[in-house]
């Protein structure tokens, strides 16, 4: 017995090592989970380091205890560890998945974020209900002590504005506001609205009346519906769109910040505006309307005139006028308020008693104190020295209790002579001191509230005056908070309730319970030593707007129970909570939808459909393929049945597996649960009626086989074949043989693992998996008999026709339009008959057999080899120093006859141009390169794409440096240009390109042999006609071309030749980008390895830039002109070109183009950056050694009113402009050539020009961008006149270069005095002038948008309103 119970024992004992040994050996996965849902703890995290197998229901059980919440109060969702809640879909608490198949990775931090559910915060778990594990005691995070129990003391430690204790909303009670954007003052006016029983109360007795009004614009109904939220809703907070929607508001509105006081304005205007006629039509003055006496009273005989105004808040200013000091409370910027100032001196008084001006005293006394009380502490300034707003965030300490009784007018100064005068109509509204009044407001003579002006005795009025005055003390119950600066900043308000004289901040969404001390930190000011003022230390968080509150027991209003509430209100009520049900049910059901990716090949149209699948959890995989099948819109291309849904990877274009007898299986359990992302799509699979589908299991690969064919050299599309990883080649080979029925024996099998990697699979015991295979394959099959198989395989046909196939690329090409004017476009395709012929009757006489016809190989061939034997004969000729005298048409005459052989019935195959033809380049085609972006050759020309094809091209020259003329030779480029400034370094040395050209990517096309480095390749070319959609353009021709994505550029160009018909050097390539913008492909050298399939190609007349040309844009500087800067004309420059020279090519384009006849003396070029003139070029200049070109060059041509001043470059050309300050006025431009860079020539010029004495001249540069534009009423004083410098190349001034603007004047004329009228009207001429040039008057900051609250809706979008 007792052996048997030890042995008992030690079993148990052995059991439970094991199992902590298990334990031991299970991964963990560490759990840091940061609480969201309370603004204090945001920043501090829970830990759990739990086993890899924990449930996730144990997970949530445990951050329930960690944190003391109710487990299933709150969510889990997946965080980023950077304290931004993510939006993801929550973790499924019910789930009994192990967190490790949830997604958790031990051995890393999986960071969660605890977040509200369905908008609810969490539940606090009880005291009772604690948990006595000791791991609750060293939690990281959790719900802060509640008020009374231990702990809960001030914890305000920090220098910026904290509060005291931050509570759940279930502990306050109350709803936050959703900031839209930049609505925060917004939501500290209406929780303040809302915290005031007087207007909740009113409000909600006011009642809607549909049929009256639209309730979406209704600004009462949507501020109803609002209260109504705020009071009963269980959400953390509520938006505001539907209020500001009402308010005519759209989105970009809640990008806008504004005054919170200036929309209590704005706002308390609209109410009124929709209540009128109703019992609410006077609310808002009842409640915060006060009255005010604005009076001056003469001090000889003591008559005194006044007026009656009303006011909505009291602006109290911060800081004097002029005054360094600030106000230290409210009591005495009230007290400043009042204070009388003596009008005397030049501000006399006219009396109109004493018929004279007098002294009089001129001040404001209150009569009558409105019930809510409003006071705007007036933060915002401007800065007269900065000429900027400014804020004051000066100390201002204001009471908890206001006594305004020491304010209010008892009784007028003793005096017989005293007379009122009740001028309060509109016509003198605003003439109180506009400084310090916000609201004027035209009212009734008569004051109510025990202030009568009418004729009572006087002991009545001071006994009224008396009952008022000792009932005036407020309290205060919000602090409408501003933290920031003037430019912008963050409001929230402070509020006590009346409820239980807590004191809350509402900031936005957030609600927390705050103290008497934190107010007092919104006073301003400065902490520590300094004082209670001194703005470069003081806090930018202070209080702005104060609102108090009467106290009087017979006024003072509490919040409606829900059972007084009026029976439309309870319905209101009843409306949002049954919103608010059905939105925590929708929530519900987009919290259990699987949302995925759904792909479908469509059966007819060939082409892969794409959508969203939205199905929820619980719907069966058969009612999703019915929901799949409506989505796709099937219903007329394929019956139901014949549709099944498989599991997809798109990236690999690989199908996963299929779900065989799982019809009736959740979608969420076959799905691995709702997830926001998934890693894998679903495909919508379609079959024909008598097909069966193919089973789909997982773990196999999908291996789509192509069939080539050697002797027709096609390659068939693919067959979807599935295999197993662990199959062997040889088994594969059989697998394909059934697929395709082909012989096995004789196949051979080509695997492409990744681009241009052709594998030839020929161990037949090798696996897949160890060839390579993956998810998603292609393989190229061939089974001939050939005898290709016994080849080498990189030399086989096979490999060779796969290689093509691999790199063969398609494109759609654009073809030029007729020319009239092309001349030698027509000669090309003109037919034997003499009739011009298109492009269609062209590509139908290519085709035939190949025995009837020359093929387009032998054209092209043909052609090449012309052009190569004339281009070596006008080599030859150039090196004799001759030069060609043929034509462009007689030269290329011959090209055209092997087209005018093709027979009609060619057929098109032999449209391939597969490069039978070796590539031959030409050397004339050699430089065809356009070098906008590249550095130049030593090569010239007169032609641009204007006249390259005009008939008068032959007769183009070019001129050396001794002026003889070079005739050139078909477009083509002559080497005499630049061999005589050649420098001596390179004499004697063989032509090469310069290393600068090398730097700049281009590449000579040819080695040091001459021989193209293409020429040895063959290279596919395959072009058929193309018919594009309407709207294309008339007459336009297109291609489609297939070619090998390794010709090069310059190859490409001369397959199109026979289709563009002029030689590649006379058309250019343009590359069209999705934006449909176009972008010229310049590099001959370069590949078409960028280009893809279906990419468009524009082709354009026009002879293509060779090595070392630019094309340059000239412009026509006139700097006596509104719009100085004028476009005329594009030109083409080379390397080692002269300026003279290009001036010369320059003047018959001018003469044609522009209508400009010059000669070559009466103009400059000058460079031209943006705007501005610069470096005048000399004649003798060499672009490429003393002017740099680069790519988008442009130019200035000058046209000079006298013979050419600049002769050198150590001159210095200036524009200077005089400025006449007595008439106001510029003069034009006047140009000033240096000799040096001397101050005091440059007076002397300018004494010259303008017969000032030498010592009078002060000068000035000018500002910006040619023409430095000024506006004549700042030109004075705004420049820097006469600078302290003896030299122009130094600082300030610093002018190196030529094209500088100078200003200047005679220092003894007197600026002309200007009336108010005067400068105004110049003002307005001047802003007009600067505006239409580009330029500013003054600076202007961003103007503010107006804050506007539309009545009627959306605002009227009439442009010409303000």
């Amino acid at each position: 017995m007792f052996w048997s119970c030890r042995q008992s024992i030690f079993a148990e004992m052995k059991k439970k090592f094991s199992q902590v040994e298990s334990a031991a050996e299970e991964p963990r996965v560490l759990c840091i989970i940061q609480d969201t849902t309370n603004s204090k703890t945001v920043n501090e995290r829970v830990t759990l380091n739990l086993p890899a197998s924990t449930p996730l229901k144990r997970l949530f059980e445990d951050v329930a205890s960690k944190v003391g919440y109710v487990n299933g109060t709150f969510d889990l969702v997946w965080g980023n560890g950077d304290n931004v809640t993510d939006t993801q879909t929550p973790i499924d608490q019910n789930s009994d998945k192990t967190i490790l198949d949830a997604g958790f990775e031990p051995g890393k931090k999986n960071f969660l974020h605890l977040t509200d559910k369905d908008g609810e915060q969490p539940h606090i778990m009880p005291e009772e209900s604690g948990t006595t594990d000791d791991s609750a005691q060293d939690r990281f995070i959790g719900p802060l002590p509640r008020e009374g129990s231990v702990g809960c003391t001030n914890d305000y430690v920090s220098q910026s504005y904290s509060y005291s204790s931050v509570l759940s909303k279930s502990d306050t009670g109350y709803v936050g506001l959703v900031n839209q954007a930049m609505t925060c003052y917004l939501n500290s006016l209406l929780q303040t609205l809302f915290m005031t029983p007087e207007f909740r109360n009113a409000l909600y007795k006011w009642e809607f009346e549909e049929s009256e009004e639209d309730p979406v614009t209704s600004i009462p109904y949507q501020l109803q519906r609002l209260f109504v939220l705020l009071q009963t809703s269980k959400k953390r907070a509520i938006e505001t769109t539907d209020v500001t929607r009402s308010f005519g508001w759209d989105s970009s509105e809640a990008w806008q910040q504004h005054d919170v006081q200036e929309l209590c304005r704005v706002m308390f205007d609209a109410l009124e505006q929709k209540w009128k006629q109703t019992e609410q039509a006077d609310l808002i003055n009842q409640l915060y309307q006060g009255k005010l006496k604005d009076y001056v009273r003469c001090l000889e005989c003591g008559y005194e005139g006044w007026r009656i105004d009303t006011y909505l808040d009291i602006p109290l200013v911060i800081r004097p006028y002029g005054s360094n000091q600030a106000f230290a409370s409210v009591e005495e910027a009230l007290h400043a308020f009042i204070q009388p100032e003596i009008l005397d001196g030049p501000n006399q008084y006219f009396c109109e008693r004493c018929k004279k001006k007098c002294d009089a005293r001129k001040g404001l006394r209150f009569l009558h104190f409105p019930y809510l009380l409003t006071l705007q502490l007036k933060r915002f300034d401007f800065d007269y020295t900065t000429m900027h707003r400014i804020k004051l965030n000066d100390r201002m300490t204001f009471p908890e209790e206001l006594d305004m009784s020491v304010f209010i007018d008892v009784e007028d100064e003793k005096s017989p002579q005293t007379e009122s005068c009740t001028d309060s109509g509109a016509e003198n509204e605003g003439s109180c001191h506009s400084d310090q009044m916000s609201n004027d407001f035209s009212n009734d003579d008569g004051v109510d509230e025990g202030i009568c002006l009418e004729s009572n005795s006087a002991a009545e009025r001071i006994s009224k005056a008396g009952s008022e005055k000792s009932s005036l003390l407020y309290e205060l119950f919000s602090v409408m908070v501003h933290s920031g600066s003037a430019a912008g900043g963050h409001y929230y308000a402070c509020i006590k309730s009346f409820s239980d004289d807590q004191w809350y901040s509402f900031n936005d969404q957030h609600v927390s319970k705050i103290t008497q001390e934190d107010i007092k930190k919104t006073y301003g000011g400065s902490s520590g030593s300094r004082g209670y003022y001194s703005s470069a230390f003081a806090s930018s968080t202070n209080a702005y707007m104060l609102i108090y509150r009467l106290k009087d027991p017979m006024r003072n209003a509490k919040f409606l129970e829900a059972h007084e509430y009026p029976e439309h209100i309870k319905q209101l009520v009843q409306k949002e909570r049954e919103l608010e049900e059905q939105e925590k049910r929708q929530r519900e059901i987009e919290r259990n939808t699987c949302k995925i990716k759904l792909f479908c090949m469509h059966p007819t149209k060939q082409i892969m459909m794409e959508n969203k699948l939205e199905v929820h959890k619980d719907r069966t995989l058969k009612e999703a393929v019915e929901i799949a099948y409506k989505l796709m819109d099937l219903e007329e291309a394929v019956p139901l049945d014949c549709c099944r849904l498989v599991k997809y990877d798109e990236f690999h274009d690989y199908l996963e597996r299929s779900y065989e007898g799982e019809e009736d299986t959740p979608m969420g359990l076959l799905l691995g649960g709702v997830k926001s992302t998934y890693m894998f799509d679903l495909l919508l699979e379609t079959r024909r009626p008598d097909q069966i589908f193919q089973c789909y299991k997982p773990g196999e690969v999908m291996v789509k086989v192509h069939v080539v064919d050697l002797k027709t050299e096609s390659v068939a599309p693919p067959i979807s074949v599935r295999a197993y990883l662990n199959q062997t080649v040889s088994e594969f080979k059989q697998l394909i043989s059934k697929a395709t029925h082909l012989p096995a024996e004789t196949m051979r099998v080509v695997l492409e693992r990744c681009y241009n990697d052709l594998r030839l699979l020929n161990v037949s015991s090798k696996t897949l998996k160890a060839e390579g295979f993956f998810r998603s394959n292609k393989v190229f099959i061939e089974s001939s008999e050939s005898l290709d198989r016994h080849v080498a395989y990189t030399d086989s046909h096979l490999w060779k026709l796969l290689d093509r196939h691999a790199n063969t690329i398609r494109l759609y090409v654009s073809l030029p339009e007729q020319s009239p004017g092309s001349q030698f476009r027509r000669a090309v395709y003109q037919k034997p008959s003499g009739d011009s012929g298109n492009l269609d009757e062209a590509c139908e006489r290519v085709k035939g057999p190949v025995g009837n016809m020359k093929s387009v190989e032998a054209i092209l061939e043909e052609s090449t080899e012309k052009l190569k034997s004339l281009s070596l004969q006008q080599q030859q000729e150039g090196d004799n120093g001759d030069s060609s005298k043929s034509t462009e048409a007689s030269d290329f005459e011959n090209i055209e006859s092997p087209l005018n052989e093709i027979d009609s019935s060619a057929s098109a195959e032999n449209r391939e141009l597969e490069n039978q033809i070796q590539i031959s380049d030409p050397e004339n085609l050699q430089s065809e390169e356009r070098s906008d972006s590249d550095v130049n050759n030593d090569r010239s020309t007169s032609s641009v794409d204007s006249d390259i094809l005009s008939s008068s091209h032959s007769s183009d020259t070019l001129c050396n440096v001794d002026n003889a003329p070079l005739p050139l030779a078909n477009g083509l480029d002559s080497h005499s240009i630049t061999s005589s400034r050649r420098s001596k370094a390179n004499q004697g040395k063989k032509e090469t390109w310069d290393t600068a050209e090398e730097d700049s990517g281009t590449d000579s096309e040819y080695d040091d042999s001459g021989k193209s480095r293409g020429e040895a390749q063959y290279m596919y070319f395959k072009s058929e006609p193309y018919t594009v959609d309407e709207g294309s353009g008339e007459g336009q021709k297109w291609l489609m071309v297939h070619v090998d994505k390794r010709i090069t550029l310059s190859a490409f160009k001369q397959h199109l030749e026979p289709f563009v018909g002029v030689p590649s050097s006379h058309f250019k390539v343009f590359r069209v980008y999705a934006s449909n913008q176009e972008f010229e492909s310049v590099r001959l050298n370069e590949t078409l390895s960028s280009f893809s399939d279906d990419n468009k190609i524009t082709i354009r007349l026009g002879r293509a830039l060779k090595k070392g040309e630019y094309r340059v844009k000239v412009y026509q500087l006139l700097v006596n002109e509104p719009e100085p800067c004028k476009f005329l004309l594009d030109a083409v420059f080379a390397k080692g070109m002269t300026v003279r020279q290009s001036k010369e090519e320059l003047l018959p384009q001018l003469r044609e183009q522009c209508g400009l006849d010059l000669t070559i003396d009466r103009f400059r070029l000058r460079k031209k950056t943006w705007k501005n003139p610069g470096t005048v070029f000399l004649d003798y200049h060499i672009y490429e050694e003393d002017i740099n070109i680069s790519s988008n060059w442009e130019v200035f041509l000058e046209i000079l009113d006298g013979i050419e001043k600049m002769k050198s470059m150590s001159q210095l050309a200036v524009l200077s402009r005089r400025w006449r300050p007595s008439e106001m006025k510029l003069d034009s431009f006047q140009e000033v050539v240096l000799e040096s860079s001397s101050v005091e020539e440059l007076k002397e010029k300018l004494s010259e020009i303008s017969g000032i004495p030498l010592e009078n001249i002060e000068f000035a540069k000018g500002r910006g961008t040619f023409p430095c534009d000024i506006s004549i009423l700042e030109i004075h004083q705004e420049l820097d006149w006469n600078p302290k410098v003896s030299t122009l190349n130094v600082w300030p001034l610093y002018i190196c270069d030529d094209g500088a603007v100078i200003f200047y004047r005679d220092k003894t004329e007197e600026l002309m005095e200007l009336t108010d009228e005067q400068r105004n009207e110049l003002m307005k001429k001047e802003s007009s002038r600067l505006q239409k040039t580009g330029h500013r008057v003054t600076y202007s900051p961003r103007k503010e948008k107006a804050l506007k609250i539309y009545l009627d809706g959306a605002p009227n979008k009439d442009l010409t309103q303000d």
